[in-house]
């Protein structure tokens, strides 16, 4: 399965999706955040989906720009 671009989710996630995703000692996706995915895209997203460091650094960057 290929995970959406995050540009497509990101800014549909829940803030504890937001949490999980940027507080994660892991880049794969834990299950609510991958079902939040799911839901906001309609794609079917795999049990062990990770992120890239580029998809990482949009979250940081766009999470940045939430919190202002």
């Amino acid at each position: 399965m290929t995970l959406p671009p995050i540009s497509d989710w990101w800014s549909g996630l829940s803030e504890e999706s937001r949490r999980s995703v940027l507080d994660g000692d892991s880049p794969h996706l834990d299950e609510d955040v991958r079902e939040e995915i799911r839901v906001i895209t309609g794609a079917v997203v795999g049990m062990v989906e990770s992120l890239t460091d580029e998809d990482l650094d949009y979250a940081r960057a766009h999470a940045e720009k939430t919190a202002d």
